[in-house]
C-alpha cells in the first residue's frame, strides 16, 4: 500500500515507518518543514494546510503527529500548544483526506488512554464513556476533529494509546536512566493503574488495526495487564538489579510538572478489548516481558 504517515520522527512514528517500509509498502512522511527527500510532504497543522497536490493518492493515513505530552511543563500556554497541534492537526489531515480522489480507505489517527479519565482501579475498555479532566477533553475533541474523513466514507479508527515502554523515547525512556542510577521509585501513592504497552506490540497492533477492515472507532492500544505504579516500579527494579526506595511526593510532582502532575497521580486501568476480540496476539502481555523486550532492543 501506500501510505501516508505523520509523526513519523517519533517513538512509535519512526519504527512504524521501518515495519511498513521494511515489508515493501510506499510510505510518504509529512513533514512541518521544507521536504529534503522524495518520500517527504509538506504540511502545516496550524496553517491547517496539506501539499496534496505532491501528496497524491494514498491508500491509507496514520496520523500520529502531536506536541509531547510529557516534553513540558504544563503551563496554560503548553496546554494550548498540545490542543492545538493534535485538534488542528487532526482537523488538517482529515479534510486533506477527504479532498482526495480517490479518498484513502482507512485512517488511523493517534488517541490516548487518557480519554477514560481517573478510572481509580475499575477496568475500563472501548465501551466506557469519557472520563473528566484536561487530557479526557482533549482526547474527546481530538478524535472528533476526524470528522472530514468520516463524512467522506473513509474508516476511522482512533488508537487510544497506553504508555509506550521503549529505552528511545517517551515517558518510559526518559525513566530507565533514573532506575539504572538506582534512583528509580513510585511516584506518589503508586496505587494509579499504568496501562503500558511494548513498542513491538504497539506497532504490530496499528499494523494489525491497519490491515482489518472490520475494525474502526475507538481501539485500545493497551497490553491486557495493566498494573499499578507501584507493580511497575518493582518491575523496573528486578529488570534492572536496582533498590527502588524512593517515592517522589506530589507536591514535588507539581513543583516541576505543574498541571501533569495530577495525570501523573490518577491512572487508567485499561482494556484492550477490541484488540482481543479481533484475534490480536500481545507478544508482551506483562509488564515483565514489556521491560524485558525495551532492555533487549
Amino acid at each position: 500500500m501506500r501510505i501516508a504517515v505523520t509523526g513519523s520522527s517519533g517513538l512509535v512514528g519512526s519504527a512504524l515507518v521501518r515495519s511498513l517500509t521494511a515489508d515493501g509498502h510506499d510510505v510518504v512522511r509529512l513533514v512541518r518543514r521544507p521536504p529534503g527527500r522524495p518520500d517527504e510532504v509538506r504540511w502545516d497543522p496550524h496553517a491547517g494546510t496539506v501539499d496534496t497536490a505532491s501528496l497524491g493518492p494514498v491508500d491509507a493515513a496514520v496520523h500520529l503527529a502531536g506536541a509531547g505530552i510529557g516534553d513540558k511543563r504544563w503551563t496554560a500556554a503548553y496546554k494550548r500548544e498540545l490542543r492545538d497541534s493534535r485538534v488542528l492537526g487532526t482537523e488538517a489531515v482529515s479534510r486533506a483526506l477527504a479532498a482526495l480522489e480517490p479518498a484513502p480507505r482507512v485512517l488511523l489517527a493517534g488517541s490516548a488512554m487518557g480519554y477514560y479519565g481517573d478510572t481509580d482501579d475499575r477496568e475500563v475498555d472501548e465501551s466506557s464513556p469519557p472520563g473528566s479532566g484536561f487530557l479526557a477533553d482533549l482526547c474527546t475533541e481530538w478524535e472528533a476533529a476526524t470528522a472530514p474523513a468520516l463524512e467522506a466514507g473513509i474508516r476511522v479508527a482512533h488508537l487510544r494509546t497506553g504508555l509506550v515502554v521503549s529505552r528511545s523515547g517517551g515517558a518510559w525512556g526518559r525513566m530507565f536512566p533514573l532506575f539504572k542510577a538506582g534512583l528509580g521509585g513510585r511516584l506518589g501513592s503508586g496505587r494509579q493503574y499504568w496501562s503500558f504497552i511494548s513498542l513491538v506490540d504497539e506497532v504490530a497492533a496499528i499494523r494489525h488495526v491497519l490491515d482489518r477492515a472490520d475494525l474502526a472507532g475507538p481501539v485500545n492500544l493497551t497490553a491486557p495487564h495493566p498494573v499499578t505504579n507501584a507493580e511497575a516500579t518493582r518491575a523496573m527494579g528486578r529488570a534492572l538489579h536496582r533498590p527502588t526506595v524512593f517515592a517522589v511526593p506530589p507536591f514535588a510532582l507539581r513543583a516541576v510538572l505543574g498541571d501533569f502532575a495530577d495525570e501523573i497521580l490518577t491512572g487508567q486501568r485499561v482494556l484492550p478489548k477490541t484488540l482481543l476480540d479481533s484475534g490480536f496476539t500481545f507478544r508482551h502481555p506483562t509488564i515483565d516481558t514489556a521491560i524485558a523486550a525495551a532492555l533487549n532492543r
